[in-house]
C-alpha cells in the first residue's frame, strides 16, 4: 500500500511532464511562417463584417496580398478605407454560380502564374434557426445554399489555382459541425462542411494542398446576437399553424428568450481575435493544424460532449432545455 501511494503521485508527475512536453513541442513546431508573403494571394469570402472583415485587415497588415469578397458595396468601400493598396475587393454572392465564376475569373487574372495561396471560406448565415417542426424545406435550402453549397462552389472555382500554388483551403465550420445541439439547418450545413473538408483534405494531399478546418465555439457576433435570434424566433412563431403553437404553449417563446439571455450571453466570447488568429495560422504557418477549435467552450464543453455516448450527450443537452407544453413526461 505504501509503494502504491508513493507511485501514484510519481506517475501523475510523469504524465503531467509528458503533456507539458507535447504542448511545448507543438508550440515550437508551429512557430515558423511561410516566406515571401507579399507574393501570396489569399481569397476570403464574407468580408463585409465579423471574422472575414477582421481577417482581411489582419492579413493585409501582415503583408499578404488579400482578395476580399464582400456582398455589399459598403463592405467593399469600408474595407478599402481600412487597408493598404495591396488589398483588392470584389463582389460575391456565394448562392449565385455566375457571381462565383466571375470572381474566380478576376482572381485568375490577378494571380497569374503564381496561383492562389489560400481561399478562406468564411461566408455564412445562421438564420432562420428554430425547432425542426417550425421550419419549411425552403428554410433549409436557403441556409444550405450559403453555408454548404457556397463553400463547395467557391472552393471548386479556384481549386486549380490553389493546386498550382500548392496552397491551402481553409473552411470555417463550427463546433455545431461536431454535435447537433440546436434544431434547423445550421448544424446540418456545418456537418456538411466538415464532411467536404475531410474528403477534400484526403483528395488534395497528393498535390501538396493543405485543407484546414476552423470550428469556433460561441463568440459575440451576429450569429449569437440575442436581439437578432429573438426576432428570428418571433417571426417564425407568428407564421406557425395554430396546432403547432398549442403543442409548444403560449409562454414557450418567452422561456426560450430568457434561456438565450442567460446561456448564450454567458458563453459568447467577446475576443474575436481568437478565431482570426487561428485563421491566420492556418493560412501562414509552415505546419498548420488540421483543425482549430477557438473558444474555451469549444475545447472544454462542445467537443468533449461530441465524443460522449449519445444517451449522455442528449441528457446533458435536454437537462436545461425549454420543453413544449405538450411534452411527454
Amino acid at each position: 500500500m505504501v509503494v502504491l501511494s508513493y507511485s501514484l503521485p510519481v506517475m501523475f508527475l510523469y504524465l503531467l511532464g509528458l503533456v507539458l512536453f507535447y504542448y511545448l513541442y507543438r508550440w515550437f513546431r508551429e512557430l515558423p511562417r511561410v516566406p515571401d508573403i507579399g507574393n501570396k494571394y489569399v481569397y476570403i469570402t464574407g468580408c463585409d463584417t465579423g471574422f472575414g472583415n477582421m481577417l482581411a485587415q489582419h492579413l493585409d497588415k501582415k503583408g499578404f496580398s488579400v482578395i476580399a469578397a464582400c456582398y455589399t458595396e459598403k463592405g467593399e468601400d469600408d474595407l478599402k478605407k481600412a487597408c493598404s493598396g495591396r488589398l483588392a475587393t470584389l463582389h460575391l454572392d456565394v448562392r449565385n454560380n455566375e457571381s462565383i465564376d466571375k470572381a474566380a475569373a478576376l482572381i485568375r487574372d490577378k494571380v497569374g502564374s503564381k496561383g492562389l495561396w489560400a481561399v478562406v471560406n468564411n461566408a455564412g448565415v445562421s438564420l432562420p434557426s428554430a425547432n425542426c417542426d417550425w421550419l419549411t424545406i425552403d428554410d433549409y435550402k436557403s441556409m444550405i445554399d450559403v453555408n454548404l453549397m457556397g463553400v463547395i462552389a467557391v472552393t471548386l472555382s479556384v481549386l486549380p489555382l490553389i493546386k498550382k500554388a500548392r496552397g491551402r483551403v481553409v473552411n470555417v465550420a463550427s463546433v455545431f459541425g461536431r454535435i447537433s445541439a440546436v434544431g434547423g439547418p445550421y448544424t446540418i450545413s456545418k456537418f456538411g462542411v466538415e464532411a467536404f473538408n475531410d474528403s477534400l483534405r484526403i483528395n488534395m494531399s497528393a498535390f501538396g494542398v493543405k485543407v484546414l478546418c476552423i470550428e469556433p465555439g460561441f463568440f459575440k457576433t451576429i450569429v449569437t446576437d440575442i436581439g437578432v435570434l429573438g426576432n428570428n424566433l418571433k417571426h417564425l412563431w407568428e407564421k406557425l399553424p395554430q396546432d403547432v403553437k398549442e403543442d409548444y404553449g403560449p409562454d414557450f417563446l418567452d422561456k426560450v428568450n430568457m434561456l438565450m439571455k442567460d446561456k448564450v450571453a454567458k458563453l459568447a466570447d467577446p475576443d474575436l481575435m481568437k478565431v482570426v488568429n487561428c485563421m491566420e495560422h492556418a493560412v501562414a504557418a509552415v505546419r498548420p493544424r488540421t483543425r482549430y477549435s477557438p473558444g474555451w467552450d469549444a475545447k472544454f464543453f462542445w467537443l468533449p460532449l461530441s465524443y460522449m455516448p449519445t444517451a449522455v450527450a442528449d441528457w446533458i443537452l435536454l437537462r436545461e432545455a425549454v420543453l413544449p407544453a405538450k411534452a411527454v413526461h
